[in-house]
């Protein structure tokens, strides 16, 4: 049996989710939005210079993907 979630973080038990970059900013944020419109400050240092429309697996407020 595994300790690991299929779809969940087992540290925090938060999941992954696709947001779509709305603004992207010059300090390392973006302001990006899920399917439902909700809106979050995203870091994306991890995954470099971001532009309106981009798509981001995000996880406790960090880009962690790129995603199409």
């Amino acid at each position: 049996m595994s300790c690991a979630a299929d779809t969940h973080c087992i540290t925090c038990s938060d999941e992954g989710l696709p947001m779509r970059v709305v603004a992207a900013r010059d300090d390392g944020l973006a302001l990006c939005a899920d399917e439902a419109g909700a809106e979050l400050d995203v870091m994306v240092d991890l995954v470099g210079p971001v532009t309106p429309g981009d798509g981001l697996l995000v996880h406790a407020g960090v880009a962690l993907a790129r995603i199409a």
